[in-house]
């Protein structure tokens, strides 16, 4: 069994630019900045930012490739992994309070939660690349590579495998993240991630 570790950050910088993207506009008018400023400062001082992770050896076997408790035909991600000898799964979550306030303002008013929707979304994210950044960083120090993450449901990997990182990493336990029986995760703003590891080629 590979130990699982936990990690808490403090927030990453605000990409404006990326909350544009995930509200699937063009750019921000004068008035929806304001209203991803209004929102902002509505969820910020109450988001929390949490990763669990464990680094898991890599098997091939035919068309096979095994991770931990992963096993699977997968060939996207056999591919994201090729000359990898290990990979680290992880969990990220930035907590509940944009559910609770997603749910709260969709009763009240249906633009602050389509905007706290694509804020959330860039916040996980922002996480996510912070946590990968600093794993290329370490991984670099010791003569390392990582490939780019690659979470279930991308390509072919099943969404099923959902169920295989949450047993691997326990992280309802561990940053409070729970799976129901549709592979949804609560809290909404969470992602599970798969990053390969190799040996730096000179």
């Amino acid at each position: 069994m590979c130990r699982v570790y936990t990690k808490a950050y403090p927030a990453p910088s605000v990409d404006v630019g990326a909350i544009t993207r995930y509200a699937r506009a063009t750019e921000l008018t004068p008035e929806s900045r304001k209203l991803c400023d209004e929102c902002l400062s509505l969820c910020l001082t109450n988001t929390v930012y949490r990763v669990c992770y464990s680094e898991f050896p890599l098997i091939f076997d035919g068309d096979k490739l095994y991770i931990g408790d992963i096993a699977t035909k997968s060939q996207d991600l056999r591919g994201r992994l090729d000359g990898c000898y290990a990979a680290v799964v992880f969990a990220a979550t930035v907590g509940m309070e944009y559910d609770r306030l997603i749910r709260a303002y969709g009763k009240l008013d249906a633009a602050k939660a389509f905007m706290l929707q694509a804020i959330g979304t860039e916040r996980v994210e922002a996480l996510c690349d912070v946590f990968c950044k600093e794993l290329k960083d370490n991984k670099s120090d010791l003569g390392e590579e990582v490939t780019d993450r690659f979470s279930p449901g991308y390509g072919d990997l099943p969404l099923e495998l959902q169920r295989n990182i949450f047993d691997m990493l326990d992280c309802e336990r561990h940053i409070g993240v729970f799976l129901n029986n549709s592979l949804l995760m609560t809290p909404s703003k969470s992602v599970t991630a798969i990053i390969g590891i190799k040996k730096h080629i000179l």
